[in-house]
């Protein structure tokens, strides 16, 4: 299947009949090809097992193709080494779904380590972290460990760290799985304010809500294919 964006926008995603198998006989995705411009919000559906979260180990790096190419910002990711791998890794931020935070940690220390790890000077961070907590309503958590907050609040916390250093790839992984319908609200709010500054965002979900009435691209997978391309409002 040919797919091209429909905008006139500088691609930030390019796959390119990429596949990605594992033994002894797994497909994970087969023959995927889609382009995803700079700044746009762009959703990834379909059933446990589709590929979904595969796609997204691929395009951040955590992963590689079996076959085809990938390139974020012009760049084959997984060429790329070194001072170059370092750099792009510092644009890529990923909300996950076990949200890997660090539960011996505060809620603040988590979301602030993308931003210590590339420098930023410590009023910065501390502004930043303020100013993210307030957008989710977890200003009272600040110093709270986050083994102790519930699943939706970790959630919230990991969607925080991974926009925390303003990269220009956001990846999220069923970000509103634990979440009510007004924390739902916050997350998507904090996303497009992310996208309307820039970032390319790619949300993998089973969440209808989030994308059925909107004008965004949707990809739905089906067995590792590409089922079908579309607008969340023609869906």
């Amino acid at each position: 299947m040919t797919e091209t964006t429909t905008s006139s926008r500088t691609a930030m995603i390019e796959v390119i009949k990429v596949s990605k198998s594992y033994p002894p006989n797994v497909t994970a995705l087969a023959d995927i090809s889609v382009s995803i411009a700079s700044g746009e919000v762009f959703f990834l559906i379909g059933r446990s097992g589709a590929g979904k979260t595969t796609l997204l180990k691929l395009l951040s790096n955590m992963d590689k193709p079996s076959t085809g190419l990938i390139e974020v910002a012009g760049m084959n990711i997984h060429q790329v080494t070194g001072n170059k791998l370092a750099k792009l890794r510092q644009k890529v931020g990923m909300a996950y779904q076990d949200f890997r935070l660090l539960t011996e940690r505060t809620v603040a220390e988590n979301i602030a380590i993308s931003m210590e790890v590339s420098y930023k000077k410590p009023q910065i961070i501390r502004s930043r972290v303020r100013s993210l907590l307030a957008q989710l309503q977890l200003e009272d958590k600040h110093d709270i460990l986050t083994g102790d907050l519930s699943r939706g609040e970790q959630q919230r916390v990991a969607l925080a760290r991974a926009v925390a250093n303003s990269p220009t790839l956001i990846l999220v992984d069923e970000p509103t799985g634990n979440l009510d319908a007004t924390s739902t609200a916050q997350v998507m709010e904090l996303l497009v304010r992310c996208s309307n500054s820039g970032a390319t965002i790619v949300i993998a979900t089973h969440d209808e809500t989030l994308y059925r009435h909107s004008t965004h691209r949707v990809m739905r997978l089906h067995n590792g294919k590409l089922a079908s391309l579309t607008r969340g409002n023609e869906i």
